[in-house]
């Protein structure tokens, strides 16, 4: 009985070649998940960077907290955002989300 489950275990595994062949399902995954998952959001971070890096004085921007304001100074890490008429808060850089087109 012993000698059947080793046989039965040995064939299992089968040749050299079939043992690629089930590595390509995994990497053909990979290969749609990075395309449908990674890449884009890598798009994504690249191009919310580059709006970071762009900011001025004077512009109408979003928060990701969802609050609008003007931008009246920067600094390196810190974004002052008059929210209105002489109310202003200091927010981090990274959580400005976005420029606007007009403020609402």
């Amino acid at each position: 009985m012993f000698n059947d489950l080793a046989y039965a275990m040995g064939n299992a595994g089968g040749s050299g070649s079939s043992g690629m062949a089930s590595f390509i399902p995994l990497i053909l995954m990979f290969v749609v998940f990075y395309f449908l998952l990674i890449w884009p959001q890598q798009k994504k971070a690249k191009a919310h960077r580059q709006v970071l890096t762009t900011l001025q004085k004077g512009d109408s921007v979003v928060t990701a907290s969802g609050i609008y304001g003007t931008i009246t100074g920067l600094t390196d890490t810190v974004v002052t955002l008059e929210i209105a008429e002489k109310v202003r808060i200091k927010v981090s850089r990274g959580s400005i989300a976005g420029k606007v087109q007009s403020q609402v």
